[in-house]
């Protein structure tokens, strides 16, 4: 069989309050910032050349400092620089990009991981120190990968080191694609055996649910440490219960499409800019986050060696799977093609799509639809995901 590179990153917490990385995190973000502030004046997007104009000068600034951290910085002050230029031109942004995370981007000569002893030995101005870190369950599968870049993060909940992995994964014969259609409310599956499956995820009802309590706590109090602390929490609640329902709900999409080879899913990269409707529809749908679902579902597929592809999300749900002409509503979410008179629920309509444009992308023969396929409607398996997890918890 076929192997291919895979790359997925592995958290790791480190133990301890890590009071002496406190300079570290300054000295760094200082840094950052300098060189930004060269790039936005200098309009310098090369990597190369913002190291090879600024190198001298900051070694001189930064003695103590291992040079890689100035490599590691550059890469850092482009890629945010260029990210603001993007926004730019598309009018989300003004004024002069600004770095003020604790992040510390990390090549393979600042840090050395040891999964065995569950210890990081990290590069610092005052030389190499040694840190423990929370072992996890998950950790155990990377022993064999090799290690990465990585990034030191600092957050309210303590200091992670985020490390990139690279191994190989065998790759299964592409047989057909699973075509995966997201939605605020379902997650539906076109199956190349003609059959649909609906996963009812309430995630619309998760959201917005935790949107209005944070919105009455800001109501009810103004400002204090009680309010933020409020806040957290509920936001915290729905980061972990939406977390869960992803993971459950990629490895049961990723079971289904095992034995086929193939996901297809909609490229949906660009559809906040699309997003022109009213404030409360703009609101609940930039409050959804599928692409943080689809790279769960890329990721686990790919560990699994299933070929995943991105389509043009472009009328998947509005054009006939059929002959290709144009839908038309029928009562409801039902869909009707005047022309071969296929109907079927719009969900339905955008997998199967998803499906066929993943098939013809890899120049694969699209088979020819049974008669019973055109139907559509009543095609389609739904599995309500809050009343199974009610009932089996």
């Amino acid at each position: 069989m076929p192997s291919e590179t895979i790359k997925l990153t592995a958290k790791f917490k480190l133990k301890g309050t890590l009071k002496g990385l406190d300079e570290l995190f300054q000295t760094y973000r200082e840094i950052v910032n300098l060189l930004i502030t060269y790039a936005f004046e200098n309009n310098v997007t090369s990597f190369y050349r913002l190291k090879k104009e600024t190198y001298k000068g900051l070694r001189k600034e930064y003695p103590e400092l291992p040079s890689h951290y100035l490599y590691t910085a550059c890469q850092m002050a482009t890629a945010i620089f260029k990210s603001f230029r993007k926004r730019k031109k598309k009018g989300r942004a003004k004024g002069k990009p600004v770095f003020k995370k604790d992040v510390i981007m990390l090549d393979d000569h600042l840090f050395k991981l040891d999964l065995e002893n569950k210890t990081v030995k990290l590069s610092t101005p005052k030389g190499r120190v040694q840190l423990e870190f929370y072992p996890a369950k998950y950790h155990e599968k990377f022993r064999e990968w090799k290690v990465g870049q990585a990034w030191l993060v600092r957050t309210s909940k303590g200091v992670f080191l985020n490390v990139v992995f690279s191994g190989e994964v065998e790759v299964k014969e592409l047989k057909a694609f699973v075509g995966v259609d997201l939605n605020e409310n379902n997650v539906t599956l076109s199956l190349p055996n003609g059959k649909f499956v609906q996963f009812i995820t309430h995630e619309r009802e998760i959201r917005t649910g935790y949107f209005v309590k944070r919105r009455r706590i800001q109501q009810k109090i103004k400002v204090g440490k009680m309010r933020k602390e409020l806040l957290e929490k509920y936001g915290l609640r729905e980061k972990n219960r939406l977390n869960d329902l992803y993971h459950k709900l990629a490895n049961k999409i990723v079971e289904l499409a095992e034995k086929y080879g193939g996901i297809a899913l909609e490229d949906l990269m660009e559809i906040r800019d699309s997003i022109r409707y009213s404030a409360e529809l703009n609101g609940r749908l930039h409050r959804w986050s599928f692409r943080k679902l689809q790279s769960i579902i890329e990721y686990k597929a790919k560990l699994r060696g299933i070929n995943v592809v991105f389509v043009n999300p472009a009328l998947t749900s509005s054009l006939c799977p059929v002959c290709g002409d144009k839908l038309s509503p029928n009562g409801g979410r039902v869909l009707k093609c005047s022309k071969c008179g296929f109907e079927a629920d719009r969900d339905m309509v955008g997998s199967w799509n998803i499906r066929l444009r993943a098939l013809k992308m890899w120049g694969v023969p699209v088979p020819p639809e049974s008669p019973t396929m055109k139907t559509g409607v009543g095609k389609v398996i739904r599995y309500d995901w809050f009343e199974s997890s009610k009932s089996s918890g």
